[in-house]
């Protein structure tokens, strides 16, 4: 018995979510910035996700942020990684950003990772008012989503500023963790694959966690990711929320004052949360979750150090050669297949030439030997996970998505084949439908960057 208390001591101590030891400190491998900025709208604008919502929001159940972590190794070079509660960043705000950074800064683009959560209670985002208008949204609404916008990206940039200006020693380290609640959502039919539940489809259940510490073990800041739809809250939700993402962060940051929390979003194109009804799962959720990463701050973490090398470069996926007699036979589909084809033939009527392919960003950043940190853009299914485990080793990598330009999903070969909603193409930046080559050229290109930033990568 004595010896069952003495283990359950023991790893209690591992357990403990503070690290800090009270006689000695660990030299920092690292400066650290953070920050925080408030993104919640001031006034009532129409929410992104689902196209059936007929008016502005009506409540706020919580704030929503955009957070700033600001990485410097020893040898001075920095990385920047945003986290953020909205639908996206289309590379036409994505790109202001980072441009207003380089001005006040001198942090060149592939410095900057910004990442969204991808929640459906969110601000819709656009600096084009025809084009937000073009939907549902009133005239004068779209007037609001457009300044809303404006002021976004004036903060999420003032937000990498004050990071950026105030380092402070740091050490990292990071584990994974896992969450429950993901589950596969192309569900197969008779008639094809529907948005629905897929129990035996694959889904990326993992939570990786980066725990952000000052030399004497403080707790400072944690990163973590799950690869889930923020759609917990479906549309007859008229309420500002970060749905489970926020509520996630809330938890992490109530159980740990003084920490600030970062959700990070995954390969979650073709991933939604069960149960998904309301505002009470979107809680639970969030508590799960939440109460997942407080349990992996506690236990032995491995350690990352330097050097910091960063890679960055847009990839060309190509996009189908479409006729304009197939576009007028899909023009007639619901939803966002037939809005896609209909733009594409409003833009022959015009004379213009339909691209071939679209460019697409992709970041690596590197950590040493301890951990590669992938940085897909667009709405990422699945696939890719195991696609990069692949192509670069399954150890130390983490694999994020919604990264920099949010155009649309990015779906595999497989998914393109089965067909079904996420190969629907793309709704920001461009017209167009991938083809399947979108797979190789898109893991090649990640291969090419993982290579340049110095992870070995098998042959």
């Amino acid at each position: 018995m004595r010896k069952l208390i003495a283990g359950l001591v023991a790893f209690a101590v591992i357990v403990t979510p503070d690290h800090q030891a009270a006689q000695s400190q660990t030299p920092a491998e690292w400066k650290v910035g953070l920050a925080t900025a408030k993104i919640t709208p001031e006034v009532p604008v129409f929410t992104a996700g689902y196209a059936s919502r007929n008016k502005p929001f009506e409540k706020v159940e919580h704030d929503l942020w955009a957070k700033a972590l600001v990485l410097e190794d020893k040898v001075g070079q920095r990385a920047v990684i945003v986290t953020s509660d909205i639908l996206g960043f289309p590379a036409s705000v994505a790109e202001p950003i980072c441009e207003l950074v380089r001005v006040k800064t001198g942090l060149k683009r592939e410095q900057i990772l910004l990442n969204s959560a991808h929640t459906h209670t969110g601000p819709v985002v656009g600096l084009e008012q025809a084009r937000v208008s073009a939907g549902n949204i009133p005239p004068e609404h779209a007037e609001r989503t457009v300044a809303y916008t404006q002021t976004l990206i004036e903060k999420v940039a003032d937000c990498i500023v004050r990071a950026n200006e105030q380092l402070v020693p740091a050490n990292l380290s990071w584990g994974l963790g896992l969450q429950n609640f993901v589950m596969n959502r192309r569900e197969h039919t008779p008639t094809g694959v529907i948005l629905g539940v897929n129990p035996s489809g694959p889904a990326d259940r993992s939570v990786p966690t980066l725990r952000v510490d000052d030399p004497s073990g403080k707790l400072l800041a944690v990163l973590f990711q799950a690869a889930c739809h923020n759609t917990t809250l479906g549309p007859s939700n008229y309420e500002i929320c970060g749905d489970y993402a926020g509520f996630a962060q809330y938890h992490v940051q109530e159980k740990l004052p003084g920490v600030q929390a970062m959700f990070m979003l995954g390969c979650a194109g073709d991933s939604n949360p069960i149960p998904r009804t309301g505002m009470d799962d979107a809680r639970m959720h969030g508590a799960a979750l939440g109460t997942e990463v407080c349990r992996v701050l506690g236990t032995r973490l491995k350690p990352v150090r330097g050097p910091l090398k960063v890679a960055f470069d847009r990839a060309a996926p190509p996009l189908q050669p479409l006729t304009r007699e197939e576009l007028d036979r899909r023009k007639d589909t619901r939803g966002l297949f037939g809005d896609l084809a209909k733009r594409m033939l409003e833009s022959l009527d015009k004379g213009e030439q339909l691209p071939t392919s679209y460019r697409a960003p992709l970041a690596v950043l590197q950590f040493g030997e301890d951990l590669t940190l992938v940085g897909l853009s667009g709405e990422v299914v699945v696939d890719y996970v195991y696609l990069l485990q692949k192509a670069l080793g399954p150890l130390n990598l983490w694999v994020a998505a919604y990264c920099n330009d949010v155009f649309g999903y990015l779906p595999s070969a497989r998914v393109l084949d089965e067909g079904g909603y996420e190969t629907r193409g793309l709704y920001s930046g461009a017209l167009g439908f991938f083809t399947p080559a979108v797979q190789d050229v898109m893991v090649a290109k990640v291969r090419e960057l993982a290579a340049k930033a110095g992870r070995t990568v098998p042959k």
